[in-house]
């Protein structure tokens, strides 16, 4: 009896069956291989409240939605269509050897995807695919929905074929999440070959270098409020998207899918309108009134790609526009970099000087301005005073913590070796002075003796 109870209650504890609407087979849904005919109730009235189709090739059916937009985001400045090829600076350093096809943004296709899961893996599923690419002076934007799991090689065959005609793929963090996660499928299908992309521009990496300074978070929906001054206003928390899919799958009703699919459309006019303006500021970034934050990020992408006489010049001209005071050191500190390895020590060391202190830049400075004043200027009594200086800084910095344990005994290691070996010298140096005055001070006390100290006798 007390089994018969336990089977009961998890009985009890079970998912109630999904009654789903089941259309009668005909010979066309037979023949094409894929198809499943179930498909949860709600869909038929999700089609009508979006106003979607259902579009069908050789693996079944999906569900389509097509909508243009005048503009990637409302009222913000310039967010048209480019006209014409990309800067091609812009290119290199957004994705260096890239072929011809990423310059032109006709070849452009954006891509943001809705799923399962935000942790990826096999099991998660893009129910949700979004699409966008510039037509008419617009954004063309396109959605392929999965209303069940059964239309997933639907799904993905429609994507491929967008893909045929607009090779480079435009993202933003689709490089470490959707592409992969996408390929994953294709590559589980074993009946659709995953598209070959000719390029593919992923902009997180980018935002980031431009605008974490300045804004902290390089969310999209942050980046269109705080860079291109266009608020989306009320959005899905993505958190919550997986379990609205899944509700809708159980019998769920329709209108929670709603928001989600609006979610993925700003996301996509979000990502249009945040290519275009960093694309202009690579390209260009002293015609676009930017500020320094804005240079700076450039400058900084700029070295990473190796153009250091650009990234010089524009670490100065942000430094000639007020940056705040952390962001200036390191603008200071990557300048004297350059100018460094390029030869210009006087400007390395003028700006090493400006920067002594405890911060990091700071104990930076002080030992470059050590090295250069022991082996540059040949002044080791300079480069001694730094180095104590140093010192006191250093744990001026770990009593305040503005350091690290770990930076703290690196840094303290390096400082009391080079002051060691700067006293050795100098106690050298001293004794090398010292011994001929000695000598010269023992012949006057015995004038009788001969140079060099041997005595001449009348035997010898």
């Amino acid at each position: 009896m007390s089994a018969s109870r336990d089977l009961s209650r998890l009985k009890a504890l079970q998912l109630a069956p999904v009654r789903k609407a089941v259309a009668p087979p005909t010979a066309e849904s037979e023949s094409l291989r894929g198809r499943s005919p179930e498909i949860p109730e709600a869909a038929a009235r999700l089609a009508q409240i979006l106003g979607a189709t259902t579009k069908s090739n050789r693996f079944g059916d999906h569900l389509a939605l097509r909508k243009w937009f005048s503009e990637p985001v409302a009222d913000a400045p310039d967010l048209g269509a480019p006209d014409g090829e990309l800067n091609g600076e812009a290119l290199r350093l957004m994705a260096p050897g890239s072929p011809k096809e990423a310059s032109d943004p006709a070849q452009w296709l954006f891509l943001d995807t809705e799923t399962t899961g935000l942790a990826g893996g096999t099991g998660t599923y893009p129910f949700l695919i979004g699409i966008a690419w510039w037509d008419a002076g617009g954004l063309e934007v396109e959605q392929f929905f999965m209303r069940d799991h059964s239309e997933e090689h639907s799904v993905l065959l429609a994507l491929a074929d967008r893909m045929v005609e607009r090779p480079v793929l435009v993202t933003f963090n689709g490089k470490s999440f959707d592409w992969p996660l996408l390929e994953t499928r294709y590559r589980m299908t074993r009946s659709i070959r995953t598209p070959v992309l000719r390029a593919h521009l992923d902009f997180l990496h980018a935002a980031r270098s431009l605008w974490r300074l300045r804004i902290g978070s390089v969310r999209l929906a942050e980046l269109e409020l705080r860079v291109l001054g266009w608020n989306r206003g009320a959005d899905m928390v993505s958190a919550m998207i997986p379990q609205i899919y899944f509700d809708y799958l159980h019998e769920g009703p329709p209108e929670p899918l709603v928001p989600i699919f609006h979610h993925n459309q700003m996301d996509l006019r979000g990502l249009a309108a945040l290519a275009t303006r960093v694309v202009s500021l690579l390209g260009n970034p002293e015609a676009q009134g930017s500020d320094g934050l804005e240079i700076f990020g450039v400058s900084r992408i700029c070295e990473r790609r190796g153009q250091a006489q650009r990234a010089r010049k524009l670490y100065e001209q942000s430094i000639a526009r007020k940056l705040p005071s952390e962001t200036d050191r390191a603008a200071r500190s990557s300048l004297a970099r350059l100018a460094k390895r390029e030869g210009d020590l006087e400007l390395a060391r003028g700006l090493w000087e400006g920067m002594l202190g405890n911060s990091r830049e700071g104990l930076e400075a002080y030992e470059q301005l050590a090295i250069y004043y022991e082996h540059g200027a040949r002044e080791p009594h300079r480069a001694a005073a730094l180095a104590r200086k140093a010192l006191q800084e250093l744990r001026n910095a770990s009593r305040i913590g503005t350091i690290s344990s770990t930076g703290y005994r690196e840094r303290r290691l390096r400082f009391e070796h080079r002051l060691a070996r700067l006293e050795r010298r100098a106690r050298g140096s001293l004794l090398d002075a010292l011994e001929p005055e000695s000598a010269a001070r023992g012949v006057e006390s015995n004038p009788s003796q001969p140079e060099g100290g041997k005595v001449h006798g009348g035997n010898q």
